[in-house]
């Protein structure tokens, strides 16, 4: 029947498309014969036409299974926006109330809709599945059918129900979808939907337009960030966190260095979160960082860029992740920052877990570091871990490629290997092998008396970390397997057999060394170049405008905010304001004379300025400071604001002095008079004004013991926001 059937015509009709993509004819024309399909299909290559078009097709209701209730609305508003009449398409969920759920049966009862959408919560409800019974259904679409799977980056228990929930409302055809599974998620999603003998479409998972990049996530991260997308400003990018805390923490760090940026995840209530995401589509903001919980639902085909903060926990989630950019076949950058800690960390979170879920985890987890750390191409590697040949040595297109690491023999070395996977009788994992292969005797290699084998220890005159990247590079190239069914165990190949026979050559890339960067970074504010010709002019300019304005030079400017100006050579407002110290007011009042200065003597000497300024941080007490600050507008005694915010006193004068340094006026005169004399305030802002430091140990001495540390520095205060801002 559908042989006869002009799809095309179709497509054009409802869609606008001339041709179809890959398989997606293929696919459709199985589906519309009544058969069960399994679709492998990268994001961006058109999964969601495949169960679209033929919905509007056949007789009866498609029903729709997807996880995210913004994928459901974005697919609703498109196969409605195609149609002449609303209500083709319909969603059931949480976000409806009753009436609206009344009148979506209605629409399906009368044959107006033709696909509705359904999370798997909604669709195991009594009132749906009694409703459901009593419609033809026309097909199942199960999308993002990773989430059936334990061993998916995105397990969702509910999923496990759909089958059982299909048996009871009415046989029909079953067509699952995912843009990510490896050869055991894929045989889970099929066993668990009852689907072993679907048919398989499984498109290449080679999206060429995209460049990867692992770099090593150091304290310096957010500088790095900020730089990044400073250099492809202007175009839409998503930033991955692996939680909210950070997610929230970030943008506002972006939003600080004039990027317009915005923070989503689930955490976030329903209106501000679809704000977001509608601000992200009509390109208000540029950047969104997010959970995971961003992407899925979204259509927006120019994504630039994708940034994992975070490693994330597989290498599925990983991979769709980054298939977020790029999905008009346009450039896409998918950089990664990666610490070895991050694993450690997310290790931790597994305990207390069941332990088969722990173990699954960590082998993802495994997998993940390992494609962090290799210097083989990117790209060979997840197309390997997806079950998938790459044949080109150079992809053209990763880090790795780009700046490919030296080869070494490693001949030696994969005989080792082979020979100690076969005897251990093709029964252990890699770190397992490893140990055997290094003489490492564990309680488990004892126990299993594999310390007396003739390998064991074999492997101990080679480099300890040659291993991994040998096993690795050797399950890329066939002459070992991981087997399916007992995920991580080694197996040999018959190509590994063939090597046994007859060994040549194997060359290899050593992993990337992430053990010894310089986790610290450098120290805030720290000059890294000091032009000291320049400091001392920003000197002697400084104590001309203190001169002028009858103020002591460190009101104007403090030292340390000197030495950043003289590295990092600012020559505007925007760049003075990265300065340390340096806030709006004190940019405004006293900084031009600076920045022309600077803009000057760069253009005498030829200074060739840094690319990238000082990052504006917004430190973890940025909300603490705004609580400060309106606390202080209220009129609250000081000691009850510390009270509140469960600071010491002292604390809270550390706090306030920070705000007035940056440039921030505040009014403390209330909390002055309640607890000073107006003629110790006199005094001491007298002092100040004189003095050519603000030191407060100088000033103890100066008043040898008359006011206490507590006093001077609530004047000095008072003084910097009056004089200074």
């Amino acid at each position: 029947m559908t042989k006869t059937l002009n799809l095309t015509e179709k497509l054009k009709q409802y869609f606008g498309f001339d041709t179809f993509k890959g398989d997606q004819e293929a696919i459709i024309r199985n589906l519309l014969d009544g058969n069960d399909s399994f679709v492998l299909m990268p994001t961006g290559g058109g999964k969601s036409l495949c169960y679209q078009l033929p919905s509007l097709l056949m007789d009866g209701v498609a029903v729709v299974i997807s996880p995210l209730i913004a994928l459901m609305k974005n697919q609703v508003d498109v196969i409605n926006g195609i149609s002449e009449e609303n209500g083709v398409a319909h969603y059931i969920n949480s976000s409806l109330n009753k009436a609206a759920i009344a009148q979506v049966m209605e629409d399906i009862r009368s044959g107006k809709t033709k696909l509705l959408y359904v999370a798997p919560e909604s669709l195991i409800k009594p009132d749906n599945v009694e409703f459901l019974k009593s419609v033809k259904i026309s097909f199942y679409a199960i999308d993002e059918a990773h989430c059936i799977s334990e061993w998916g980056h995105d397990f969702r228990p509910e999923y496990r129900n759909i089958r059982p929930m299909i048996n009871c409302i009415g046989q029909a055809p079953v067509i699952a979808l995912t843009a990510t599974a490896t050869d055991k998620v894929r045989t889970d999603i099929k066993k668990s939907l009852g689907i072993l003998d679907a048919k398989e479409f499984k498109s290449s998972f080679n999206r060429s337009n995209l460049y990867y990049e692992v770099r090593p996530k150091t304290n310096d991260v957010d500088k790095e960030l900020i730089k990044f997308i400073k250099k492809n400003e202007g175009k839409s990018g998503i930033v991955y966190c692996l939680s909210r805390k950070k997610v929230e923490e970030l943008s506002a760090i972006l939003q600080a260095n004039n990027i317009k940026a915005a923070a989503y995840h689930a955490g976030l209530d329903n209106i501000p979160r679809s704000q977001t995401q509608d601000d992200f589509l009509m390109e208000r903001i540029d950047v969104i960082v997010a959970t995971i919980a961003f992407g899925m639902g979204i259509d927006k085909p120019d994504v630039r860029f994708v940034v994992h903060y975070d490693i994330p926990k597989s290498l599925e989630g990983y991979y769709q992740e980054t298939g977020r950019a790029g999905r008009d076949g346009g450039e896409g950058y998918c950089l990664a920052f990666y610490s070895y800690k991050d694993i450690q960390k997310l290790e931790k979170f597994m305990e207390g877990k069941p332990v088969a879920e722990q173990d699954i985890g960590r082998q993802l987890l495994k997998e993940t570091a390992a494609y962090a750390e290799s210097s083989v191409c990117r790209r060979k590697m997840l197309l390997h871990y997806f079950g998938e040949e790459y044949h080109k040595e150079n992809c053209g297109n990763c880090d790795n490629c780009n700046r490919p690491a030296e080869k070494i023999e490693a001949q030696k070395a994969l005989e080792i290997v082979l020979r100690t996977i076969i005897a251990l009788k093709e029964n252990f994992r890699q770190e397992y092998v490893i140990d055997v292969v290094t003489g490492n005797a564990t309680d488990d290699v004892v126990s299993h008396r594999h310390d007396q084998l003739e390998v064991f220890g074999e492997g101990e005159e080679e480099r300890p970390k040659i291993w991994n990247p040998v096993i690795r590079q050797a399950l890329i190239s066939v002459y070992i397997k991981k087997n399916i069914e007992n995920y991580g165990i080694l197996k040999i190949t018959e190509k590994g057999k063939e090597f046994i026979e007859h060994p040549h050559s194997f060359m290899i890339v050593e992993d990337a060394d992430f053990d010894n960067v310089d986790y610290d970074g450098a120290s805030e504010g720290k000059a890294s170049a000091l032009d000291e010709d320049l400091y001392r002019i920003l000197k002697t300019l400084r104590s001309k405008v203190a001169k002028r304005h009858n103020l002591p030079p460190y009101v104007i400017f403090q030292d340390v905010s000197l030495e950043q100006m003289a590295t990092m050579y600012p020559v505007n407002c925007q760049d003075l304001l990265n300065i340390q110290g340096v806030g709006e007011g004190k940019a405004k009042r006293y900084g031009k004379e600076f920045w022309e200065c600077i803009s000057e003597y760069c253009k005498e000497n030829d200074i060739v300025r840094p690319e990238e300024m000082r990052v504006r941080t917004i430190a973890k007490r940025s909300n603490a400071k705004l609580k400060i600050i309106n606390s202080i507008d209220k009129q609250i005694p000081l000691d009850d604001i510390a009270n509140a915010m469960g600071l010491d006193f002292d604390e809270l004068l550390t706090e306030i002095e920070r705000i007035v340094y940056s440039g921030t006026k505040v009014n403390i005169d209330y909390f002055l008079e309640e607890v000073m004399d107006d003629d110790c305030i006199e005094a001491i802002y007298d002092y100040f004004r004189e003095s050519h430091t603000d030191c407060i140990e100088t000033a103890l001495d100066e008043f040898d013991g008359s006011f206490d540390e507590d006093e001077l520095r609530l004047v000095r205060i008072k003084f910097l926001s009056e004089m200074a801002n």
